[in-house]
């Protein structure tokens, strides 16, 4: 009998272990799901079991910002950068939540830590384009055409940077540019009603 029960607390370790696992895995999938509240509460619970967990810290701050509760994401991604300061997901999510929160600045210099961090990352064509809607608040057209041209050359098919792309060089008074913009969005949606009403309001200027 004594040889049966380290036997069979190494059984109970290694199930535990698997349904731990089994939670973070769910905590993903619920996110991927959309089902960002329930996601949520997986990851607060895994937190609580182990604080030093990186990977809840980050699924909990994506589903936080898609539920838009921007204070408690911009929150708990500082938490998560305690325990990995350079973590390039932990900083482009925070750069999200403080850009919805109004912090400019702040989410500004968090998109360009991000994209020095990872510059082959699968969120660098957004941070850009995070970074043009930036520069467009504070009237910053020129830097606004930059960011988003940057975003475009990642994801050439995103119809929405090409209006907003379209926007900025009318802005900054570049109406033959921004012309090409709206029309390059009009090639991918030729319903879209911002590029229609841009394209018409710069062919207007251009006469």
């Amino acid at each position: 009998m004594r040889r049966t029960i380290p036997a069979l607390a190494a059984l109970l370790f290694l199930a535990l272990q698997s349904l731990s696992a089994q939670t973070k895995a769910d905590a993903l999938a619920l996110y991927r799901e959309g089902r960002y509240a329930e996601a949520i509460d997986v990851c607060v619970a895994e937190i609580a079991a182990n604080p030093a967990s990186v990977e809840s810290h980050v699924v909990l701050c994506w589903s936080l910002v898609m539920a838009k509760r921007y204070e408690e994401a911009d929150s708990w991604a500082e938490k998560g950068r305690a325990l990995s300061k350079y973590d390039p997901r932990l900083v482009e999510i925070q750069a999200e939540a403080k850009y919805y929160k109004g912090q400019n600045e702040q989410s500004l210099r968090l998109f360009q830590d991000y994209i020095s961090y990872a510059p082959n990352g699968s969120r660098i064509g957004p941070a850009y384009a995070f970074m043009g809607e930036i520069y467009l608040r504070q009237a910053r057209y020129r830097h606004a055409d930059i960011a988003f041209t940057a975003a475009l050359q990642l994801e050439s098919l995103n119809v929405g940077w090409w209006v907003r792309l379209g926007y900025a060089r009318e802005m900054a008074k570049d109406y033959r540019h921004s012309l090409e913009a709206y029309n390059r969005a009009l090639s991918l949606n030729g319903a879209l009603a911002d590029a229609m009403r841009g394209r018409d309001r710069v062919i207007a200027l251009l006469n």
